[in-house]
């Protein structure tokens, strides 16, 4: 139950907040620590939501906050195009630096993911002289029109906002926990091949095809891990016909697997890496990192924007490169991880709802099911009621997947041990006591 002061808050809300604007909970944040937060009433919450993955070295860090205060006495704004600064340059060699790949490589920053990737499918074109690219089922790589289209999932991110844009086109993506029918899961990676290789052939040319992009793990899509030889697969066949291969690490880079970016349990190189969410601490800043003949195919002055990185937020990043050597981050989100595995495995084994535990590192996932035999997801009630009841027993959990039935996890790297099992502990008890 809000007390006054949230009510009050929510009722504005409703009153000036567009509705196309989603929320996840009612919960209206005075002031956050690592891995807690506290509402406008000073109620306590431990966050597994994490700014949507924003947050891996924890809110407001205070390596990050000393950095942000320095910089903002000494610059705010010029725009990178009309007067450069040291600390743009310096989070590229970061970046670049952290990247797979022997190769030269070149950097530029946004303010969004969607932005980074919208403008790495710009400069694949500028490179190859082609137009087409392929996208992949159940994915998601933003808001933007070129980027909702490339999304794998129609309702409601493209609902009524057409016409698209041209020449997208998508192929199967393995879902392990659902793959088609009469394909085992053992040879989705095939199948999906296979698929793909049908996309070239029968819906355009590879010749046609200037990108692939991918999530490494879907995010929005339900944090679904790609069945192994997949990704090297696409590298494969990107290699073969001269295409781009774009990993989007927007929500899974940055130690959220374990690894530092999720494309590193495959040993995938790719030719371009858009970057977003925790590269900045919580700060808006994005990236497109790669091959830098890919980075300067473009005409001058065709990829860039007013406030893509902003002195402020650069300084947040570079502060957290700091933070992820100092405090060795990855390895935090592999032992996050492997103990929210734990706990997820063991729900998956009580609840006759949880169909499914998934994930890599701290990026795990269960999802909820009517009928474990038939896989019919849990209706959307039920999945609200157990969230509002991790709500009210003070655990902030945000939900995802193609039927709105899988609960995940993106609470910072740096939570402590108390903080996740009690986190952990809370999700328990809502599944035990919110009947499906």
């Amino acid at each position: 139950m809000k007390t006054s002061i949230s009510k009050t808050l929510w009722q504005e809300r409703e009153n000036l907040v567009s509705k196309a604007s989603a929320a996840y909970t009612s919960v209206f944040i005075d002031k956050a620590k690592n891995a807690t937060v506290w509402d406008v009433d000073g109620k306590e919450y431990v966050d597994f939501a994490g700014g949507i993955g924003a947050i891996n070295t924890g809110h407001c860090h205070p390596k990050v906050v000393a950095a942000i205060q320095e910089q903002a006495g000494k610059l705010i704004h010029t725009s990178f195009h009309v007067a450069s600064y040291p600390n743009y340059l310096d989070v590229c060699r970061e970046l670049t630096a952290a990247i797979p790949g022997t190769f030269a490589k070149k950097a530029i920053f946004f303010n969004s993911g969607s932005e980074a990737v919208e403008n790495a499918v710009k400069l694949a074109k500028a490179y190859t002289k082609r137009r087409g690219v392929i996208s992949f089922t159940n994915a998601f790589h933003g808001r933007t029109l070129l980027c909702l289209t490339l999304n794998g999932k129609h309702k409601p991110l493209r609902q009524h906002f057409g016409p698209y844009a041209g020449e997208i086109y998508h192929a199967p993506f393995p879902y392990a926990y659902r793959p088609p029918v009469g394909v085992d899961a053992k040879d989705l990676t095939e199948h999906c091949l296979s698929e793909l290789e049908l996309v070239l052939r029968l819906e355009t040319a590879p010749e046609d095809v200037a990108a692939m992009i991918v999530e490494p793990v879907q995010g929005e899509g339900g944090f679904v891990v790609p069945t192994p030889g997949f990704l090297p697969g696409l590298r494969k066949i990107c290699d073969r016909h001269g295409i781009v291969l774009i990993i989007d690490e927007v929500q899974s880079g940055f130690g959220r697997t374990g690894r530092f970016w999720a494309m590193d349990h495959e040993g995938i190189v790719p030719d371009l890496v858009t970057v977003g969410k925790s590269l900045a601490g919580g700060m808006p800043l994005s990236a497109v990192a790669g091959r830098a003949e890919i980075l300067d195919a473009a005409p001058v002055g065709s990829i860039g924007g007013t406030y893509g990185g902003n002195p402020l937020a650069l300084a947040a990043a570079k502060a957290v490169f700091e933070i992820f050597r100092e405090e060795k981050i990855v390895a935090a989100g592999a032992r996050v991880g492997e103990t929210v595995r734990k706990r997820f495995d063991a729900f998956k084994d009580e609840f006759s709802f949880v169909g499914d535990s998934r994930g890599l590192g701290a990026m795990r996932a269960i999802e909820l099911v009517a009928d474990k035999k038939t896989k019919t997801p849990l209706p959307a009630a039920k999945v609200k009621e157990i969230l509002h009841h991790c709500e009210d027993n003070g655990l902030i959990l945000i939900k995802a997947g193609a039927y709105d039935n899988v609960l995940r996890t993106l609470m910072p790297l740096t939570i402590g041990e108390e903080e996740l099992e009690r986190g952990l502990s809370v999700i328990e008890t809502a599944l035990r006591e919110v009947k499906p």
